[in-house]
C-alpha cells in the first residue's frame, strides 16, 4: 500500500495511453450525470514546496460537509518535507464544486484559507473563504459500517495511475466494504467492474450512501486493480467535524 501520491510531482512519459483511457476519471467508472453530487469538490494546488526549494502543482478531491467547510484526506496538505500541517493554508488551493463537467459547467470556486487536521487518521477539515449555499453538503453517516455495505465513490481522479491526469468530468463508481478496521474500511470494487477503484488524485475523494459520508479515499495500490482500497472512516469523526464546522 502507499498513498494515493496526489500530491507527488507527477512525472510524465512519451508513452502513448490506449484509446480506451482517453478519458480521466475514477479507473473503470462511469461518467456522473448533469446536476449530480455536487458536493463533491475538485482541490487545484500550486506553489507546492519540495525539499530542494523547487514547487509543484498537483489535485485532490474532497466533499463539502457544511457551507464553508469541505472534507479531504490531510495528507494533501504538507510541508516540503511532507509532513501534514494545520493552520493557514499551506500554499494556493482552489475548490471547485457544483458541477461535473469542466468543457460545460463553471462550478461554484472557493479560496480554502486554513487547514484542520484530525487526530484519528488521516482526515483534514479545509475553510473555505466564503460559504457556498447554492450546493447541498454531504450529511455525515454516523452509522458502523458493516462488511457487504455497498458504497457510491465519486471524484475527480485519474483513470489510470500511469502518465495520470486529473478528470475534466466527475466519475463515479460502486464499492463493497470488505473489511472494518477502527479508523478505516477496506473496500472493492463491484460496479461497473470489480476493477473500478480509486486513482491518482483521488485523494479525499467521498464514498457515500444515501444516508450520508461514510469514508474518503486514503490509500490503495495501482489503479485500476480489484484489491482492496484503504479509506478513512468518517463516522469516528462526526462529533468533530460538526463541533468544528458549527
Amino acid at each position: 500500500m502507499r498513498l494515493r501520491a496526489l500530491l507527488a510531482a507527477v512525472v510524465l512519459t512519451t508513452t502513448a495511453a490506449p484509446a480506451a483511457l482517453a478519458a480521466p476519471g475514477i479507473a473503470n467508472g462511469t461518467d456522473v450525470p448533469p446536476g449530480q453530487f455536487g458536493f463533491v469538490a475538485k482541490l487545484a494546488m500550486t506553489k507546492i514546496p519540495r525539499p530542494d526549494g523547487s514547487t509543484y502543482s498537483s489535485f485532490c478531491t474532497g466533499a463539502l460537509v457544511a457551507p464553508g467547510w469541505l472534507l479531504t484526506t490531510g495528507h494533501c496538505f504538507h510541508d516540503a518535507n511532507r509532513n501534514r500541517v494545520s493552520g493557514k493554508v499551506p500554499y494556493p488551493t482552489t475548490a471547485t464544486l457544483g458541477l461535473t463537467d469542466e468543457a460545460t459547467e463553471s462550478g461554484v470556486a472557493r479560496k480554502v484559507t486554513e487547514v484542520i487536521q484530525a487526530k484519528e487518521n488521516d482526515v483534514a477539515l479545509a475553510h473555505l473563504d466564503t460559504p457556498v449555499s447554492t450546493v447541498k453538503a454531504l450529511q455525515l453517516n454516523r452509522a458502523l459500517p458493516k462488511v457487504g455495505d455497498q458504497l457510491t465513490l465519486a471524484g475527480w481522479g485519474s483513470l489510470t495511475s500511469t502518465n495520470p491526469k486529473p478528470a475534466t468530468r466527475m466519475q463515479q463508481g460502486t464499492v463493497a466494504v470488505a473489511n472494518v478496521a477502527p479508523t478505516t474500511l477496506g473496500v472493492r470494487g463491484t460496479a461497473p467492474a470489480i476493477t473500478t477503484s480509486a486513482c491518482t488524485y483521488d485523494s479525499g475523494a467521498p464514498y457515500f450512501t444515501e444516508a450520508g459520508l461514510v469514508a474518503l479515499e486514503a490509500t490503495g495500490p495501482g489503479c485500476p486493480h480489484a484489491g482492496i482500497e484503504t479509506t478513512s472512516r468518517t463516522d469516528v469523526l462526526a462529533d468533530w467535524i460538526t463541533k468544528t464546522t458549527a
